[in-house]
């Protein structure tokens, strides 16, 4: 395991698991035994999955989460977050309690620029923030319906994970990573992760097509991101009143000195050429 930055470890491969505590959840015992149980989760996962290893790729995908990360309200900003970047087609992220990430290859194929990656993985972190893997995690029936909603999330529903991968996640099936979340949910991670995106410095107006790319990204299924995050005009129009806030905390970063500097998205995906005529 390499550290490259202040609070962001990247697996590359299968590296020793660092168990970190952070102060969310009902009771202090049933938040170290998710955590506890999410770190199990996400080691396994590494184990069975294939892990980036261009250099590029990791880099580019470490910049846009550690200057994320960096703008999270304590105790979130205090922990060391893990990052995992997987070597598959899914079109999907996600975070655990306890400071995990993992981001899938394939959603760099729709996410354009460094803008868009932010609002994924903003997203993403604040179910963390704000307790909805807790909350997701106590349901009665958790168990019973995790085991599936991992292997969607995993791509096992559309794009055919392979049975290790989906066995790995059957020791997360009791915490947070099982889909989905609730609506009210979805829209407050909207809301709340797009200031973390523009306080970072990131454009906040980059969501809009990000959410469009999403709901295009597929023409036959649509992504497992979206299937979980359903993006529509509603959603859309609601991202853009949130700009009336989040674009003075993007300006305000700008002035500030944090200007999002990541570079190209090196796996990004120029949009097909139209074929509107055809025979």
């Amino acid at each position: 395991m390499n550290t490259l930055r202040p609070r962001l470890l990247i697996s590359f491969a299968c590296a020793a698991l660092l168990l970190a505590a952070c102060a969310s959840g009902p009771t202090q015992q049933s938040r170290i035994q998710m955590e506890a149980e999410a770190a199990r989760a996400f080691n396994k996962m590494r184990a069975s999955m294939p892990l980036v290893t261009d250099r590029p790729t990791i880099d580019f995908v470490a910049c846009v989460a550690e200057a994320v990360v960096e703008q999270l309200e304590p105790p979130y900003n205090d922990i060391e977050w893990e990052l995992a970047i997987f070597e598959q087609e899914s079109v999907n992220a996600f975070a655990m309690p306890g400071g995990k990430i993992g981001v899938f290859s394939g959603i760099l194929k729709v996410t354009e620029n460094q803008h868009q990656l932010a609002t994924v993985i903003g997203h993403e972190i604040a179910h963390v923030t704000a307790g909805h893997s807790v909350s997701r995690a106590g349901r009665d029936d958790l168990t019973r319906v995790g085991i599936n909603a991992a292997a969607i999330l995993l791509g096992g529903g559309y794009s055919g994970a392979t049975y290790t991968a989906q066995q790995a996640l059957v020791y997360g099936a009791t915490f947070g990573i099982s889909l989905p979340y609730k609506r009210g949910q979805e829209s407050e991670a909207d809301v709340i992760g797009l200031e973390y995106m523009a306080r970072a410095g990131f454009d906040p107006r980059e969501s809009v097509p990000l959410w469009q790319r999403m709901g295009q990204s597929s023409e036959r299924e649509p992504a497992e991101f979206m299937s979980t995050h359903p993006a529509n005009d509603t959603r859309i129009e609601n991202l853009i009143n949130e700009w009336q806030k989040t674009l003075p905390l993007y300006n305000q970063a700008q002035a500030a000195g944090l200007v999002a500097n990541c570079g190209p998205n090196p796996r990004a995906v120029k949009k097909a050429k139209s074929t509107e005529a055809k025979e």
